[in-house]
């Protein structure tokens, strides 16, 4: 059985892998797209619409355009750049 400090070090380098992974950056990246749009939204609207809007409205309406874009962009970048 592992001890605590052993078992904190390998939580704290799997958390390490999963915050490096592509994934986890587009997942990121993602959620900081959704909550522009319902910053924006909000301020059309004069009042929260809720993440849940807006995430929902941004799939409907930008998500297909926005992971195009980021698929192009990670095409034409350099191997090894981050």
């Amino acid at each position: 059985m592992k001890n605590k400090g052993e078992m904190d070090a390998s939580q704290e380098g799997h958390s390490q892998f999963v915050k490096n992974s592509v994934l986890y950056k587009e997942f990121l990246a993602e959620r900081e797209e959704i909550l522009k749009h319902k910053w924006i939204e909000s301020e059309k609207a004069g009042s929260d619409i809720g993440f849940e809007k807006a995430l929902l409205d941004w799939i409907v309406k930008h998500r297909s355009n926005w992971r195009d874009k980021r698929m192009k962009e990670a095409k034409a970048e350099p191997r090894g750049a981050s």
